[in-house]
């Protein structure tokens, strides 16, 4: 059942995507967006700890990092000691085409980790280096990835949709 549930909400949220054009994955909808920009040579997503408050709308590129860097991959490097994009931190990339590649990756790492555990497995606890979430289970940390791909597919979804959806921003909204 959990990877029904993820096969598909990750498969809804990957349909959504298709057609980003490359300025509607940079698309900032308000002044201070948080966005993946060019810094010291690399292309970075901008991140404060602790968030500010409130905190700033997002980019789809910045939400596309936030999910297959800043949660698949920093999960699937703690539990099964790999990544799918090789990234660590805020780094990213600046463009569509590269972007719906390491999200599969990403996606794909951290699937076929679930897929290997066994029931008890889900249900062994994340341990101290979890801090806070030692206490957690691995099914726990599951479904809170789930919620992430839905939490942020959702909203990458109605930035398409503020944005225009044809990518070429003929149908977008004004920023208020």
């Amino acid at each position: 059942m959990l990877l029904e549930a993820m096969d598909n909400a990750w498969n809804a949220f990957i349909e959504r995507t298709v057609g980003i054009s490359e300025d509607e994955y940079a698309w900032e909808p308000t002044a201070g967006a948080w966005t993946v920009r060019r810094r010291d040579g690399d292309w970075l997503a901008d991140w404060a700890d602790p968030d500010p408050v409130p905190a700033p709308v997002t980019t789809i590129a910045w939400r596309c990092w936030h999910i297959a860097v800043d949660c698949l991959d920093s999960y699937s490097a703690r539990l099964f000691g790999r990544r799918g994009t090789e990234l660590t931190g805020t780094a990213w990339v600046a463009d569509w085409p590269a972007a719906s590649v390491l999200l599969d990756r990403s996606w794909s790492v951290f699937r076929s980790g679930v897929f290997g555990w066994t029931d008890d497995q889900l249900l062994l606890t994340l341990g101290p280096a979890w801090g806070t979430f030692a206490n957690h289970s691995n099914l726990d940390l599951a479904l809170h990835a789930l919620r992430e791909v839905v939490h942020h597919g959702s909203e990458i979804a109605l930035l398409r949709d503020l944005y225009g959806g044809a990518g070429d921003g003929s149908r977008r909204l004004p920023v208020v």
